[in-house]
């Protein structure tokens, strides 16, 4: 475990300073090699040729000597001081025999390719090439980022995407920086500024930087389908990728989530990371970047239901091997050991490998979510018994069931198909052995008034003869 001063490091950081500047990595410079299709600058024995149908702007920085040039319908050449062409009448000794070399087509390069960016915390950093990771919704240009173009250098690049505005906070071109808007509007209607930039989208400066200490959105999840479309994501060899929010594609890594109050400092909290832990030989190899994410909630992992903000410090696996999950570990460690000064509550990680410092609460988010689960039941179940009463709703009619008739013997069905009315017990009736002693009451006249069936007892009426069809008072 790391020990640490219970002390900010770095506290001099002044203010809430957490845009970036986000440099764009092409460039359409004569000198550069890799804009020729011969992949070499062309010397004095060459014919250049720029495709006619092509528009083009081409910085040249030094003087240079051509054979033939043949120049596009639309472009310009932006000469840096003592900068020119000039035409040799012979071969030279020292540059062959000569080619044909072509300038290289930069319609393709489009603003929102995250591999065409890259990003740094300050001007210095940019020019030493000390450049942060990031997940790829980041690694293109942020609303509150600041654009640098090289100064000696020009460009072309497609703007098009899914909004009709890209808002930054500001655009250097050629050294000159842009932050008012009308002044860069002026700019973009220029010549070279329609020849260096083009596409369906306009870029817009004047955005407010990041007044948030804590972090800021940075509104780039609206492209989220362009940037993805410039990306190819590579094999991977671990057995569990995880997807970072923002990013692309899957990671072998880790993911720490840090959750914060009013006193954190994004950008203090960077530099930390990076002087105790990164800069140690075992994570040289590591790439971590860190931002403020919104994760979407969701009721039993189902139902949505808002979102929260948090850290999330992405951690992807180096040349070296997997290495993550020990730089995760610490992380987390230094965030729960001095959170109370770092304005940090709490904080977790889960990595590709399977290992994860939530396990615990993965089984208590499981027991939360099934309460809610039977509280939502409940609740369903007395909503319907209320509207069932005030009649809204109305239960439907059950089919009657078969009658159960049949299943009794048939001793028990009365002539009629009723059931037998059996009265209540007479023993002496019952039984005639145990009727008293009486002369004339079992005598043969006696029985023949009381007539046993099937259905019952009754007597007989002596009024009524059977016999007869019709009855006569």
């Amino acid at each position: 475990m790391l020990k640490t001063p219970d002390v900010l490091l770095f506290c001099c950081v002044v203010g809430a300073v957490n845009a970036l500047y986000k440099q764009w990595i092409p460039d359409n410079n004569y000198e550069n090699k890799i804009n020729w299709d011969k992949e070499a600058v062309p010397c004095g024995n060459d014919i250049v040729q720029f495709s006619a149908q092509r528009q083009v702007s081409v910085f040249v920085e030094t003087t240079h000597a051509v054979r033939e040039m043949r120049l596009p319908a639309d472009g310009e050449f932006i000469l840096n001081s003592g900068a020119g062409f000039y035409v040799v009448s012979r071969q030279e000794a020292d540059c062959g025999a000569g080619v044909m070399t072509q300038f290289k087509e930069s319609e393709s390069h489009q603003w929102f390719n995250p591999a065409l960016w890259q990003a740094a915390a300050t001007l210095d950093d940019l020019q030493h090439v000390k450049v942060l990771f990031s997940v790829h919704e980041e690694s293109v240009p942020c609303q509150y980022d600041d654009v640098v173009f090289k100064a000696s250098s020009s460009f072309r690049v497609d703007t098009s995407s899914s909004k009709s505005t890209i808002p930054v906070k500001s655009v250097s071109v050629l050294g000159r920086m842009f932050d008012s808007r009308s002044e860069f509007s002026q700019y973009l209607s220029s010549h070279s500024g329609r020849l260096q930039f083009h596409g369906s989208s306009a870029v817009t400066v004047g955005s407010p930087g990041c007044g948030d200490p804590s972090g800021c959105d940075c509104g780039n999840s609206v492209n989220h389908q362009w940037i993805c479309s410039t990306v190819t994501c590579a094999t991977l060899s671990c057995k569990n990728p995880i997807l970072p929010v923002g990013h692309c594609c899957d990671i072998c890594g880790a993911i720490v989530t840090i959750h914060y109050t009013a006193a954190f400092n994004l950008q203090t909290y960077r530099q930390r990371v990076h002087h105790l832990f990164l800069v140690l030989p075992q994570y040289k190899s590591m790439q971590l970047g860190m931002s403020k994410v919104f994760k979407s909630q969701r009721l039993m992992g189902i139902v949505p239901f808002g979102t929260l903000p948090e850290i999330q410090v992405v951690i992807q696996d180096g040349e070296e091997g997997t290495q993550s999950d020990t730089l995760a570990w610490d992380i987390v460690t230094d965030a729960r050991t001095h959170g109370s000064n770092l304005g940090i509550i709490g904080a977790e990680f889960q990595a590709s490998s399977g290992s994860s410092s939530n396990q615990s609460r993965g089984s208590a988010g499981m027991v939360v979510g099934v309460v809610f689960g039977v509280l939502i039941v409940i609740t369903l179940i007395i909503v319907v018994v209320v509207l069932i009463r005030m009649g809204i709703v109305q239960v439907p009619s059950l089919p009657s069931l078969p009658s159960l008739n049949i299943l009794r013997r048939n001793t028990d069905v009365g002539e009629l198909g009723g059931p037998l009315d059996r009265g209540f017990d007479n023993p002496i009736f019952d039984n005639l052995n145990m009727l008293p002693d009486i002369p004339g009451l079992c005598r043969t006249e006696t029985n023949n008034s009381i007539s046993l069936t099937q259905t019952g007892m009754h007597f007989v009426n002596p009024v009524y003869d059977e016999n007869e069809t019709d009855f006569n008072a």
